[in-house]
């Protein structure tokens, strides 16, 4: 398997991305593209040991900055890191794109230059987030923010089989994130994308709560993108304030201090179930090829976690099995509305 990593995007990029792209390589034993300036990403190679690792640099011009508009990155820099690493996936050199670079620009030279599969319409942002008995998977995080019930159906089919098949759960719970558990409670998105999803043969198990998204009564959550991406860094500021308050009250008393030292080991293991850095970054699902889109500031170990994500899905064939879901939706869909019109 062949990866192409935008070596040029992100907070600390390229070193960074380099140093994340080495450790993969070493840990999963998989090709690596480091697609950017390559000068840059040369001298960011330099100091590594990369014998006997399938690394290799290629290069980009332009840069797609953090700030930039994401229209104009897809309509005007068709030479950047994103665009050029992206296109190794279509051309079929690699089997997967990473970039931690600017997120618009990410998802939409994905979708412009990938495509999704058969009978997708939407494709989706997964996030993986920690629960008391485990992770839940939320989507969308920020890829559609006009979404109708059927394109909330084909983001609960694309969550079930990433559900199943990275976290590898049997029967994925799926609920749709609404106001209240009782079926009267929710928009009118939410009620009639409920009514579709009672009918699939997925393990619908209702509406769900904000609260459920980390109590771990649901596997797989269902949003549109905006409400997904609120409450998504709404999750990713409070686990910081979370830390921050913890370390403020450690350190403001001697006895805090020892008692951090007997604590420390439990502290570590918090912040590892909490910190985006320990599940790489988010797919965007649904698209003939993965991509990964990780976190803006990104270090080397969210990077190598991005890679190892990225080599799961391919192993599981994600992208055929979604395909093959949705599109046996629809035919069922489409049988049943045949039916019901002869009547």
């Amino acid at each position: 398997m062949r990866i192409a990593i935008d070596a040029m995007g992100g907070d600390h990029a390229p070193a960074a991305i380099v140093e994340g792209a080495v450790l993969a390589a070493r840990d999963f034993q998989v090709g690596i593209d480091l697609v950017g300036d390559e000068a840059q990403v040369r001298e960011a190679l330099v100091g590594f040991d990369v014998t006997g690792l399938d690394i290799q640099v290629v290069h980009a011009e332009q840069v797609v900055a953090m700030d930039e508009s994401p229209s104009s990155a897809v309509r005007r820099k068709r030479k950047s890191s994103i665009w050029y690493a992206n296109q190794r996936v279509a051309d079929g050199h690699c089997q997967a794109v990473i970039s931690a670079g600017n997120t618009g620009a990410c998802m939409g030279t994905s979708l412009f230059v990938l495509k999704p599969v058969a009978g997708v319409e939407r494709p989706a942002i997964a996030a993986l987030l920690p629960t008391l008995t485990g992770t839940s998977i939320m989507l969308d995080v920020g890829a559609n923010v006009d979404s109708k019930p059927h394109h909330l159906v084909q983001f609960a089919y694309m969550g079930h089989e990433y559900a199943k098949r990275v976290s590898k759960l049997p029967a994925p719970r799926v609920g749709i994130l609404s106001i209240g558990e009782e079926e009267s409670k929710g928009s009118p998105l939410t009620k009639e994308a409920a009514q579709r999803l009672k009918q699939s043969p997925l393990n619908f198990i209702g509406n769900v709560e904000g609260r459920d998204i980390f109590n771990g009564n649901a596997d797989v959550i269902v949003c549109d993108g905006f409400i997904g991406n609120v409450a998504l860094k709404a999750s990713e500021g409070l686990a910081e304030a979370i830390m921050q308050m913890l370390r403020r009250e450690i350190e403001a008393s001697v006895l805090g201090g020892l008692g951090y030292t007997l604590l420390k080991p439990a502290f570590k293991r918090f912040k590892a179930r909490v910190d985006y850095s320990e599940y790489g970054g988010a797919p965007l699902l649904g698209l003939s090829g993965i991509s990964i889109i990780c976190h803006g500031r990104s270090d080397p170990w969210a990077i190598r976690n991005a890679v190892r994500l990225a080599k799961r899905m391919h192993d599981e064939k994600i992208a055929t099995h979604i395909s093959s879901d949705i599109r046996a939706d629809s035919a069922a869909s489409a049988g049943t509305a045949t039916i019901e019109e002869g009547q």
